[in-house]
C-alpha cells in the first residue's frame, strides 16, 4: 500500500526538514513544493525584490501537475511520497493545490495523510530568517512571517486522516516520529 503524506505549513515551519526525517522513517520519496516553484521563479528577478508577475503560480501549478502525473503513471505501486505545501485557509489556489495531491493519491489508491504543522509566531520568525533559506528561493522576510502568523491560518480541509501538530518545541525527529505513528494508524490493519 502506498502512502501520500502532505505536510502543510507556513514558510519557515520546517516542512522540508521534517520531510527528510520522516522520509527515512517511512521509506518515502520527498517532493518539496520548491521543486515546482523554483524552476519558474529562477527565471525571474535574481535578487527577489520585484513583485511576482500576475499568473506566475499557474505555471508552477502546471509543473506540479506534471510531476504528479509522472508519479501516478511511473512510480511503483508501493512507493511512498511526502509532499510539502504552504497552504493558507481561504485561499483558492491553496485549495486547488491540495486537491491536486488528493486526486493523485486517489489515482494511485494511496492512503492520503494531510498534516498541518503549526508553530508559534516568534519561533516561526526566527526560523524564517535563516540566511540559508534565500539560497533555495525561500522567503526570509520576518515581517511577512509575523503578519501571516497573525492574520492567516494554515490550510485546514477536513479529512479522515488529518493530523495537526504543533512543532514549536519539538525536534524534527520527534515530530517525524509522531507523524509516522499517525500514518500507521491510518493504514488498513495498522500496517
Amino acid at each position: 500500500m502506498s502512502v501520500f503524506v502532505l505536510l502543510l505549513g507556513f514558510p519557515g515551519v520546517g516542512k522540508l526538514t521534517l520531510a527528510k526525517e520522516l522520509g527515512s522513517l517511512i521509506s518515502a520519496k520527498i517532493v518539496d513544493n520548491h521543486w515546482f516553484n523554483n524552476p519558474i521563479l529562477r527565471l525571474l528577478d535574481e535578487d527577489q525584490t520585484a513583485p511576482l508577475p500576475k499568473g506566475i503560480w499557474e505555471y508552477t501549478g502546471r509543473v506540479r501537475q506534471a510531476v504528479l502525473d509522472a508519479i501516478t503513471a511511473c512510480s511503483g505501486p508501493s512507493a511512498n511520497f511526502i509532499f510539502t505545501h504552504a497552504g493558507v485557509e481561504g485561499d483558492e489556489r491553496s485549495t486547488r493545490t491540495y486537491q491536486q495531491f488528493v486526486e493523485a493519491a486517489g489515482q494511485r489508491a494511496a492512503v492520503f495523510v494531510p498534516v498541518r504543522l503549526l508553530c508559534a509566531e516568534e519561533e516561526l520568525a526566527r526560523r524564517v530568517s535563516a540566511p540559508a533559506r534565500r539560497d533555495h528561493l525561500k522567503t526570509t522576510d520576518v515581517e511577512t512571517s509575523r503578519s501571516r502568523s497573525q492574520q492567516a491560518v494554515v490550510l485546514n480541509i477536513p479529512h479522515q486522516h488529518a493530523l495537526t501538530l504543533d512543532v514549536t518545541l519539538t525536534s524534527p525527529l520527534e515530530s517525524a516520529a509522531a507523524i509516522r505513528d499517525h500514518v500507521v494508524t491510518c493504514l488498513p490493519n495498522g500496517r
